[in-house]
């Protein structure tokens, strides 16, 4: 198992730590008539617009920061004394400031070797809405890098739910592109991939090949050839010449997809499922030279790669702000892609007849479980990717089951997306200690199409997020980028409004007030990764992690929500981002 310590006595040690260098700064700021502060702010934030997410602080009209931390909060005129002769003073005037969004599950290093692909998705994120657009869009972008025979010509984020046809491209489709080039491309759920005859070639996959453990390779009607439509671990193959791309290349990718995050408020993104040789990759990138953001690492553990075998030591140093958090467990599928695992079964559609469909698992029960009951013990903190209620089951079984021994553990177990998520399930996360992880960019995206799958009462029902909040039930939201860009505003927007590409609403009763959707991405996401005393909101002595926005969210008309700009971006005090740069 990995080398990793949470959150236990040591955590614990240091954080005590902390707030005792805290409050001894505090004292030592001020003499004893309280007028001279022993250090000016490097910066100091001054207006009426500042939303602190800590609920007694509400009334703050200036927050200073120096060497990385918050050093003050308080009134414009106590301000003055930390204003020294090399302090930037911001005048927000109708601008806000608010503690730098945290990122609570997407792929960073997925984001960034998918950044110079053809870009297949469609409305609003890209223009593909039948496959001619789409086989075009991959011929313009094979054309306009010269690719050589041998290379790969790849895409990502085709949405068969958002095709005209309504099907995935088929090997057929793919060799119109071309027939001696491989071309894969790779759909937005990450969850199914697409590939030509060339491509099956190098793959090695043909009448012959037997479908994967938890996964499906689709065959042609009537035949055992494969059509080119690879799904869950069988679409793994197709991802393999992503890992071929020069590190040179993967590192510029990095650095640009940090400053990407940075340029939508995210001071924390996640790597929910990191490769060791990525994790390595990172940590040595950063301590070179520092992210425009934190990043957390949850290492992928399946039966079909595991981590490496060091015992427990000490917690990862996180001065460079590289952290390995965690791990990831991979139980279901894709809601949209139709592999959620589910306890009722489908709803038959056209492509897909079938009444009795309800998927599948990715991962054996005795496997699941005997994991997570060694992460428990271990005190390793973990991440579960569980679409369907089948899947949220498992999740919990096993999580029961670990917690019988030491049931008074710290854990924070997450539920990564927890779309189909029943009230049962809810009141059983909570009397468990677990946290989910809303996808709740879903309604949007996708809300149209689980009417179809899943019919109106469980569509309507998709990232149960006021369920959670009626029942006591801490959670965060996420976008899971790059299945949808990490547009923190209007993952927001849509968790308030819960609107639908056609314009319709989504469950109004699962529908959050804005200051319930900035906490699950500020202070409950920081409490999600055992990081809430030192991010998630602005108080003395946390990370000088800070965003300044051009609105204030809490007071500007709902619609205008997911158009509110990120001005600018502070990362340990520095800034990372500025419009003004651009």
């Amino acid at each position: 198992m990995m080398q990793l310590l949470v959150p236990s006595q040591n955590r614990r040690v240091r954080l005590c730590r902390h707030l005792v260098v805290v409050v001894c700064a505090s004292l030592l700021a001020c003499s004893e008539n309280n007028s001279v502060p022993v250090r000016f702010a490097d910066t100091l934030f001054l207006g009426d617009n500042i939303i602190s997410m800590e609920s007694d602080a509400e009334s703050l009209t200036a927050v200073g920061i120096a060497e990385g931390e918050i050093l003050f909060t308080g009134t414009r005129e106590d301000a003055q004394k930390y204003n020294g002769p090399g302090t930037r003073v911001i005048e927000l005037g109708e601008h806000a400031l608010l503690p730098g969004f945290i990122d609570a599950h997407g792929h960073f290093t997925g984001t960034a070797r998918f950044l110079d692909l053809a870009n297949l998705s469609s409305p609003p994120v890209g223009t593909v809405t039948n496959i001619d657009e789409l086989v075009n869009q991959l011929e313009t972008y094979a054309n306009n890098r010269s690719l050589l025979a041998g290379n790969w010509i790849m895409g990502f984020g085709y949405d068969d739910s958002m095709l005209s046809e309504r099907r995935h491209p088929t090997r057929e489709d793919l060799d119109r592109v071309s027939k001696s080039v491989p071309v894969a491309i790779i759909h937005v759920s990450f969850h199914f991939a697409a590939v030509n005859t060339a491509a099956l070639e190098i793959l090695r996959l043909d009448a012959n090949s037997k479908n994967p453990k938890g996964g499906i390779i689709r065959r042609e009607d009537g035949s055992n050839r494969p059509n080119g439509v690879l799904e869950e671990t069988a679409a793994y193959a197709a991802f393999y010449p992503l890992m071929q791309t020069p590190p040179e290349m993967v590192k510029s990718a990095l650095r640009r997809t940090a400053s990407y995050y940075a340029s939508f408020g995210i001071t924390t993104a996640q790597d929910g499922a990191t490769s060791r040789s990525d994790m390595q990759l990172l940590q040595s990138m950063a301590a070179q030279e520092r992210f425009a953001t934190d990043i957390n690492l949850y290492e992928v553990v399946s039966e079909h790669l595991l981590p490496g075998d060091k015992e427990p030591n000490e917690e990862p140093d996180n001065h460079s702000g590289v952290r390995l958090a965690g791990v990831k467990l991979i139980l279901d599928g894709s809601p949209q892609g139709r592999t959620a695992w589910l306890t009722r079964p489908y709803e038959a559609i056209e492509s897909d007849p079938r009444t009795d469909y309800t998927a599948y698992a990715t991962i054996s029960e005795a496997f699941y479980k005997s994991k997570v009951a060694e992460l428990i013990e271990l005190g390793t903190p973990f991440l579960a990717h569980a679409n369907g209620d089948a899947a949220i089951d498992l999740m919990l079984d096993g999580l029961e089951q670990a917690l019988t021994p030491i049931p008074a553990s710290d854990h924070r177990s997450v539920i990564i997306h927890a779309q189909l998520m029943r009230p049962d399930q809810i009141k059983r996360a909570n009397a468990l200690g677990a946290i989910p992880s809303f996808f709740s960019a879903h309604p949007y995206f996708w809300g149209d199409w689980h009417r179809l799958n899943f019919g109106s009462s469980r569509a309507e029902n998709i990232s149960p997020a006021r369920w959670a909040i009626d029942e006591g039930l801490r959670f965060t939201l996420h976008n899971d980028a790059p299945m949808v860009p990490p547009d923190m505003m209007r993952l927001i927007w849509i968790s308030v409004v819960r609107e639908t590409r056609s314009g319709e609403r989504l469950g109004r009763h699962q529908r959050l007030t804005v200051k319930e959707a900035l906490q699950a991405v500020t202070l409950d996401a920081a409490y999600q990764s055992f990081e809430e005393h030192v991010k998630g909101s602005i108080r003395v002595g946390k990370q000088a992690d800070l965003i300044v926005l051009d609105k204030n969210p809490l007071t500007v008309d709902i619609d205008e929500i997911p158009d509110i700009k990120v001005l600018e971006t502070f990362s340990h005090g520095r800034s990372v981002y500025s419009v003004s740069d651009k």
